[in-house]
This record gives C-alpha cells, structure tokens and sequence, in this order.
C-alpha cells in the first residue's frame, strides 16, 4: 500500500489508497469506486513510503497549495465548469476567487467563481477554453491554481474534459429509488433508450435496474444498505451504464442517502417552482403578487445569476416570505429542473404553480375585489376528492410597449400592450399525481393512470407573460433561452417553431421597430388592479410595494 498526500491551498490532506485503484473518473472502461479510494484531482503527489512524503512537504508545499483537485465540464460556448472535489474543499479565504485554470499547453484563463452544488458540498468556476487549444482534439482539463508564480512542480498527464453532452450531472435520492440526471442517453422531449438498456452504478460497481427513462430522468431503484458502504467520509459517485456494450457514462453525481427532515414542517397548499437568471429586479414583483394570491413557498432554480438574487432572496425571507434557492448550474435543462423541483418539494407542498418569472397568474373575475386574498389561488384548484391533478392556464404574451429599459414600476405596470390570441399555456400540478417518469413539457406533467388534466377557460383564469420586454432585458434570453422545441436561438433549427420570436434572426441584433412589436390590443386589467391592491402615496409620489 501506497500513501498519498495531496495539498490544496496550504492544508494537507492524507488518505491511503491502493495505486491500482487511482482511475480517471471519465475512463469507461474502469470501474468506478467509492470516491474516498479514488482521487479525480488533477494533481497529487505520490511517493512510496509516508515518511519521504513528511520529508518531501517543506520542499513541494509552496508549489502544490496553488493547486486545487478537480474535474472539469466542457459547456456550450467554449466554457469550462471546474468543479473542486468534495473530499478537499478550499479555506474561506478562496471563496473570492483570484484563480485560475492552467491548460497543459501553457495557456491560462481567469477561474470565475460560479457558485456551490450540494449533495455533497462543491465549489464551482467557470473559465473559458483558450482559443487556441480549440484547435485540436483531446481537450483536456486544466489546472486549478491560485497562483502562477509558482507552477506546481510535478504535472501528471492531463485527464481530457468531460463532455456536456454525454454526462450524468445530478442526482436526488427519494425514500423508494434515486432519481438521475444525464445528457446524451434520451431525447429532450421524452424519447429514448429502455429503461431495460440500462443499469445503475454505485461507486465500486454496485448496480441496480433502471425503472423509467425519460428525458434527462433517470429512475434507480436503491441499492440494498449492505451493499454500499455508507461511511460518514465516504462519497460515493452514481452512474448509468449502457448494457449493450458495458458503457458507463461519466457521472459528477454523487449517491447521498435519503434523510427525513426533522421536525417535520406543515405541508404548504400551493408552492411555486421557477428557474432564474439574473432575476433580480423582477422577483419581488413576483414573490409579492403571487404571495398575495395564495402561494406559500416559492422554489427559485438559480441559472448561475450574477446580479443581485441572493441579496434580494434575503431581504424576502426577512420580510417573511418563505424562499428555497437551489443552485442550478446545467445550461438549458429546465424540462430536468422541473422534474428535480417536483421530487425536492413533494414533502412540503401538495400543489406545485410552474410558471416563469415574467408570468403572472389571474382571473378576470377578481378585478371586482379590493384587496387580494390567499385564498384566489386555491380557488382555481379542484375541491377534494377530485381525479383532476393538474390545471392548465392559457396565456396572453405582452410585447414591448414602447419600452426602451426596464420600468421601475415593475412589468405589469410597464408592458400594457399584448398579442390577440392566446399562445401556450402554464400549468398547476398536484405533486403526488405527476407520473414516476417525471416527463414534462411546456410546463406540463405527464400525469398517473387515472388523473387526468383540466383546461381553464379565458373567463376563469389567465397567465399575462411579459414576454417581449425591452430590448435591453430580451437580448439575454439569446444565451439563456430554454424551449421545449428550439435548445438554441443562435442555431438555424426550426425556424417556424413558435418558440421562436417572429421577425428575430439568430442573432442578438435589435429589429427595426422592437418597441412597437406583438401589440394588437392593450390590456389594462392586471395593471389597473395591481395599482388598487399594491398601490400608495409617498413623498416622492405614487408608488407599488415592490419599489420599497
């Protein structure tokens, strides 16, 4: 037996391993063992005998503490996710960054800080591919380092990046299976392999069926507890493997055993589960009109926001609103983000609202009340005992309205004027009657045998989607766009979907005319009604509650 000592960022870390047993986590043909065996990082130091590794700490400490274990993602658009391992986690002081990504040929890129996955902990970055190694295949993964004045003396051959496109990304674990996330097996709109194609491994090659495959969802069922050790330090990686050909698709999902929360909170009626992105300025417009109606806890999916969400997040949890954050890094996977909200919230709530942040739910026939009431919202749903487990809202999408920048007063006061007909629809799903396969478009759920879904009409319910905002605001949905029928506005595929926005090319290049766009008739009723219920005079003049 060998002993390997492996610094990160001036703390030192020891763990013994067999040689044999260090495999690069990407290797399919290895198997995969539990990770406090394994070592992914792209850098350690080996030696035979643990006393030359104490000799040899004084001379190498300085060099090895700028480097950081990792793995690391090729993403869309040339961009790299180094996600640091949870075995070896950075001090404090580097959580504000200062890194970067070292490439074996020499050429560097400043590490971004992108956020923090759970299950276990992880700290992300964000760098981009040099252009110059775009040339020429294998990419492989760089170095995480601190510094660059000091090179790490030892580098061992580069592990080739992990592709986004043939990944197993994530995992939740449920009382009964686990649930996996992974690209590249199925089609995003629910074709794709048996689940009898395919198996579940844990760890040190512990496998179990696959129950349903759908999407990016994967169904497991668990391993028995003897089987896989549940040490305290002990991480175990999940994967799936093709059965054909004994493929296992690289995997930076981890198995963590599912725990009861303790005590137990009251179940809220109706939550709401959205995916963000630099949401900041809209969300308390959304968090307060919906509150206002009937939702009780809110689910926010974070898209890697880089603006003010977690501070505005705060300020509504003090204010008393009930707020979740779940850190969602994958880029355009909201069908998959849907399912992982529809298993992460099945305890605490019993109907779940998807709808994005730039929609608003109401019906007409509130406009006679003065004051909002929680119990509006319920009062869409079916009285109980029903066979209906899911609510279906046409919606209305609103355009420019003359628009140049964001309005203060936030969008149901700034975008008035809106398309004639209807266009798609948004949806409210009892969580225990979504299907196990966690199959859902356009906001939809595939429902059990025996539930069955029901449409509103226009005169019972709307969603206003502030769809077509100012320019300003509309251009991002270029890089973050997610449709169930057009992955990528850049790319020339299908350019007659009604995803896609009538007049746009496939550009971020403002159109002749964009702010007098999408307006056929003006709509004033959410606007007029937000203004009685949220409205009042200040010194400075007339203004809504989310201006405070």
């Amino acid at each position: 037996m060998v002993v390997s000592s492996i610094v990160f960022l001036g703390s030192v870390y020891h763990h013994l391993f067999r040689e044999e047993e260090l495999i690069a986590a990407e290797d399919l043909r290895a198997p995969l063992v539990p990770l406090y065996t394994q070592t992914n990082a792209n850098y350690a130091i080996i030696e035979d005998e643990a006393q030359e590794v104490t000799n040899q700490i004084s001379r190498h400490v300085t060099s090895v503490a700028n480097s950081i274990a990792t793995v690391s993602i090729l993403l869309p658009a040339w961009e790299v996710l180094v996600i640091v391992s949870p075995e070896t986690p950075p001090p404090p002081e580097s959580v504000g960054g200062h890194c970067t990504c070292l490439y074996p040929n020499g050429d560097t890129s400043p590490a971004r800080p992108a956020g923090f996955l759970s299950s276990p902990f992880r700290m992300t970055f964000k760098c981009d591919l040099p252009a110059k190694i775009r040339r020429r295949l294998p990419f492989h993964q760089p170095i995480l380092t601190r510094s660059l004045e000091i090179p790490p003396e030892k580098r061992p051959p580069a592990l080739e990046l992990l592709r986004w496109t043939f990944l197993v990304y994530d995992s939740i674990t449920t009382e009964n299976d686990v649930v996996l996330f992974a690209k590249g097996l199925n089609h995003r709109q629910g074709g794709g392999r048996s689940p009898n194609d395919l198996a579940c491994v844990f760890g040190d090659g512990v496998r179990t069926a696959v129950t349903t495959s759908f999407q990016e969802v994967f169904r497991c069922k668990l391993p028995e507890r003897t089987a896989v050790s549940l040490h305290a330090l002990e991480r175990i990686k999940i994967s799936l493997e093709v059965s054909q050909n004994k493929r296992v698709v690289p995997s930076v999902a981890y198995y963590t055993p599912a725990r009861k929360m303790s005590p137990q909170q009251p179940e809220s009626l109706i939550c709401a589960c959205t995916m963000v992105y630099n949401a900041a300025k809209f969300l308390k417009e959304w968090v307060m009109y919906h509150s206002a109606i009937g939702v009780e806890k809110f689910f926010l999916y974070d898209n890697e926001s880089d603006d003010d969400l977690r501070i505005i997040v705060e300020e509504l949890i003090q204010e008393g609103y009930n707020m979740s954050t779940i850190f969602w890094i994958w880029p355009k996977t909201q069908e998959a983000g849907f399912s992982h909200c529809a298993i992460h919230a099945n305890d605490s709530c019993t109907w779940m609202m998807y709808i994005d942040i730039d929609e608003f739910v109401y019906s007409p026939s509130w406009l006679k009340f003065s004051n909002p009431s929680p119990k509006m919202l319920n009062s869409l749903l079916p009285k109980s005992p029903s066979s209906i487990g899911q609510v279906m809202i046409s919606c209305y999408e609103f355009g420019p309205s003359n628009q140049k920048s964001h309005p203060l007063t936030g969008v149901i006061q700034g975008y008035n004027c809106r398309r004639r007909d209807e266009n798609r629809h948004k949806s409210i799903v009892l969580l225990e009657g979504i299907d196990d396969s966690l199959l859902n478009v356009i906001h939809q759920f595939r429902l059990k045998q025996g539930i069955r879904t029901k449409k509103l009409g226009k005169q019972e319910a709307v969603v206003n989607h502030y769809k077509f905002q100012a320019w300003s605001e509309f251009k991002t949905k270029f890089r973050r766009r997610v449709s169930a029928y057009v992955v990528d506005w850049t790319k020339p595929v299908n350019p007659r979907s009604k995803d896609r926005t009538p007049g746009l090319g496939f550009a971020p290049l403002e159109p002749p005319g964009w702010p007098e766009k999408f307006c056929e008739l003006s709509d004033d009723r959410l606007k007029d009604l937000t203004r009685r219920w949220f409205g009042f005079e200040s010194p400075s003049g007339y203004h809504l509650a989310w201006q405070r």
